[in-house]
């Protein structure tokens, strides 16, 4: 198994925006390999930290770089669960959630994990590996039209349609099983014009199967209110994001969490009774600094957002 490396992003910007409290409890949905969980745990003494990760070989990184802080529990699941984690735990609120949404630099540099078109592998791209569902699983038995809305919709690939027709027409040849083989299908599905060599269409391709396999977004609005529910009064969720689809749904469920009316504007007098629940820290998104982006330039899409509770 490969070494489990991976550069946290926006550290300093997350950790301060979560105003990390003295004896406070945390939570970190996405461990990874401990990155942001460290610096919570270096900036203050807290009662307690909560990592969360789907990925095992995660989970094992972030023991072992963790390992000098005692008050750190590892929970082997998805964050969409907080829960039943937090219940689990018997802990019911916290004072911050911080979530880094996306695959992680050793999943797409980890060869064997079937998420990057740069190694030739079985098509794989489960985050959690005991899952039972993979990219191959998803090629093999999508009609036409869901492969059609999936790369169109999680891609945002003009060429959608093509793409799905040709996976379709290949596979009832042969069995499409890895990634040079599917990259292959993608670049004889799209035109090339002005110098393009398709690259772009393959590595949009990738993600929205990726973004399906996990249910990446359907996850991420699930556990925004749940995550809002668990936080104490003060208490701050921090989401960083690397897609646009992702930051738009964070955005809009920022949105309508700070909001307190939302009677028709001609009302002239609320009746719907909504209140807002939090208040945004970040009226817009926090981007890496041109110094993070000279030490990492995996940094350069990511998007930090961040409300507190009222």
């Amino acid at each position: 198994m490969a070494e489990f490396l991976h550069i946290p992003v926006l550290k300093d910007q997350t950790i301060s925006l979560l105003d990390v409290k003295e004896n406070g409890i945390y939570v970190d949905g996405t461990l990874g390999r401990g990155g942001h969980s460290k610096e919570i745990l270096k900036k203050s003494n807290i009662k307690l930290l909560v990592g969360i990760d789907q990925d095992e070989e995660a989970l094992a990184a972030a023991k072992n770089n963790l390992a000098e802080f005692k008050n750190v529990t590892y929970i082997h699941d998805n964050f969409r669960n907080i829960d039943q984690i937090l219940e689990s735990q018997k802990i019911d609120k916290v004072d911050g959630i911080l979530v880094d949404i996306g695959v992680s630099s050793y999943q797409i540099d980890n060869a064997e994990r079937g998420f990057s078109f740069r190694y030739d592998a079985k098509l794989d791209m489960r985050m959690d590996r005991s899952g039972s569902f993979s990219a191959y699983d998803l090629i093999q038995t999508y009609s036409e039209e869901e492969l059609t809305r999936v790369i169109r919709d999680y891609g945002e690939e003009k060429f959608a349609r093509s793409i799905a027709r040709h996976i379709v027409k290949t596979r009832e040849e042969q069995p499409i099983e890895t990634t040079k083989q599917l990259e292959d299908i993608i670049l004889k599905s799209v035109p090339r014009y002005r110098g393009q060599d398709g690259k772009s269409n393959v590595q949009r391709t990738f993600q929205a199967i990726r973004i399906e396999v996990n249910r990446e977004l359907e996850v991420l609005t699930e556990f925004i209110d749940k995550a809002v529910n668990h936080l104490k009064v003060g208490g701050r969720l921090a989401v960083i994001s690397f897609h646009s689809l992702e930051d738009r749904i964070v955005k809009q469920k920022f949105k309508e969490l700070s909001t307190g009316c939302i009677c028709p504007p001609d009302f002239p007098i609320c009746v719907c009774g909504h209140k807002a629940s939090v208040k945004l820290i970040t009226k817009h998104p926090v981007v890496a600094d041109e110094e993070e982006l000279k030490q990492n330039s995996r940094s350069a899409p990511a998007k930090l957002r961040v409300i507190e509770k009222i």
